[in-house]
């Protein structure tokens, strides 16, 4: 049976001489490896300054060596190790055809993160945790080859850390991409989170989804309504994730009432400031 091991650097052993330089060798030396099929690397030394690819060069580099691995996380790292917004991520066009077994990836952050021409037979899950997600990313996610994609996770996130889309951009990756097997979608963490809900809910994904998840952004009644009047036509949908929302008691107790498991926990009020109304996305920063 397959291993989950993470590897990650404090700050002692960064101030010793270790870093991404240091990380592929070390994983590799680590007797476990062999039996390590799920993969977490977490903070790499000073993650906001040194990005992580010289890590994803070695494991190119020593594909051979890393061929068994299923399940890849890169940036596993909290707010006290490095902030979302400034981890330095890399270039993951070569790591496709390198790991040919590779079910599941999830990337955290996107400061120079590339994800390349994406063509994968087995990739089952693709997940990216951020503050703010590129359209550059989002482009190369819609002409991805991933015949296999069971899961699709985005945090959108906000303008002042990344995303520089609209609820088109969302509209037109959910029009063009091809993924025949997807069953959970997550359009997740967005300030616009109600026109987000619109797109989505206009998709052809609908028709074959199990899992919808809206969570940790800007939901408000608005987007609830949307749902309320729109998941009756999708019996296919068996879960329905909006925690973390900006939805009154009343559109909460609707959405619970639908003939699916529903999770609207972590409800917030919005915040008035001078006249202006504020809402935000759970992951920015």
């Amino acid at each position: 049976m397959g291993k989950s091991k993470k590897y990650v650097y404090d700050y002692e052993q960064f101030e010793n001489g270790k870093g991404p330089g240091t990380m592929v060798e070390d994983i590799l030396s680590d007797p476990e490896f062999p039996r390590v099929t799920e993969l977490v690397i977490g903070c790499w030394g000073e993650s906001w300054d040194d990005s992580c690819q010289i890590i994803l060069d070695q494991i190119v580099e020593n594909r051979d060596r890393f061929s068994h691995v299923e399940s890849l996380f890169v940036g596993d790292m909290d707010y006290e190790e490095c902030e979302v917004s400034w981890i330095v991520q890399g270039n993951y066009s070569r790591l496709w055809q390198a790991l040919p077994h590779l079910k599941e990836l999830t990337v955290k952050g996107s400061s120079e993160l590339t994800l390349g021409e994406i063509c994968h037979q087995e990739l089952e899950s693709l997940t990216v945790i951020c503050g703010g997600l590129p359209v550059s990313v989002i482009e190369e996610i819609q002409n991805a080859k991933l015949p296999n994609l069971k899961k699709l996770v985005l945090y959108i996130g906000i303008e002042d850390y990344g995303f520089d889309g609209s609820a088109d951009t969302v509209r037109t990756l959910l029009e063009t991409s091809d993924f025949p097997k997807l069953v959970h979608l997550g359009i997740e963490d967005s300030e616009i989170q109600d026109e987000m809900v619109q797109a989505v809910l206009g998709s052809k994904y609908m028709e074959q989804l199990k899992v919808l998840a809206l969570a940790n952004g800007t939901l408000t009644d608005i987007g609830g309504a949307l749902l309320l009047e729109t998941l009756p036509s999708y019996p296919n949908i068996e879960e329905l994730d909006v925690h973390y929302h900006y939805m009154s008691e009343g559109m909460v107790k609707k959405l619970e009432a639908l003939p699916v498991k529903v999770d609207a926990s972590e409800r917030y009020e919005p915040e008035e400031y001078r006249g202006e109304v504020w809402m935000n996305a759970m992951l920015t920063e």
